[in-house]
């Protein structure tokens, strides 16, 4: 599967300060059972963004909104950069996870740290994840529930973030996965690539032990 390469971003941001939000409250159980790897940005920590229950058959457009989630809140309205606490996406490996972040319209997360398999997701899926220090997450989520319109710009390419007033961060990510999200791939569509010579190898290999590949009948 592709995904829409991701160079640099400017967007939004949503101060989500919580630390040790886990995956299940990202997506609840209930919304695994759709086979599709779209459409679960209505269900994106629906728990939290609704006041009532639903499931995959219930119409979003009827159900009854948490005004004091943040996620609801007007002037958040259209966010696409999320900034959170420590040990984001903790929990269980569900690659709905991100799924959802991605479908809402979330193209970055920022945090301290992320649970490994969910930081990998991301990757995999299109949403930026970026490690800051906990000071500075700290600094921002305040500066963004202070200043309405707060936005920042995310160059993947150059690994820094714009900040208002000209200020500049640098974060680190892993080249492979960098590259991964700059070319809009998944792990398949790397496999892939290489294509040729997987037929090639797997050609010589029939050559070389022809009843390895014998049909049992």
């Amino acid at each position: 599967m592709t995904t829409e390469a991701f160079k640099n971003h400017r967007g939004l941001v949503i101060p989500f300060n919580r630390a040790n939000v886990d995956t299940d409250a990202m997506l609840p159980k209930q919304y695994l059972k759709s086979i599709l790897k779209i459409g679960y940005g209505d269900w994106l920590f629906d728990g939290l963004r609704y006041l009532d229950e639903g499931d995959i058959t219930t119409v979003t457009s009827t159900r009854s909104i948490n005004p004091d989630f943040v996620l609801n809140f007007p002037r958040f309205l259209g966010g696409s950069i999320m900034v959170a606490g420590d040990n984001f996406g903790c929990g269980s490996s569900r690659e709905h996870a991100p799924w959802a972040l991605r479908d809402f319209g979330i193209k970055v997360v920022i945090a301290p740290s992320f649970a490994d398999i969910f930081y990998n997701n991301c990757c995999k899926n299109g949403v930026l994840p970026v490690r800051l220090d906990s000071q500075i997450v700290t600094e921002i989520i305040e500066d963004v529930e202070l200043n309405e319109g707060y936005e920042m710009v995310v160059d993947l390419e150059e690994k820094t973030i714009s900040l208002p007033h000209e200020k500049v961060l640098h974060f680190k990510i892993d080249d492979a996965l960098r590259q991964q999200l700059l070319l809009g791939l998944d792990t398949i569509s790397i496999t892939m690539e290489y294509e040729r010579d997987i037929l090639e190898y797997e050609a010589q290999r029939r050559k070389a032990t022809p009843w390895l590949f014998r049909k049992l009948v």
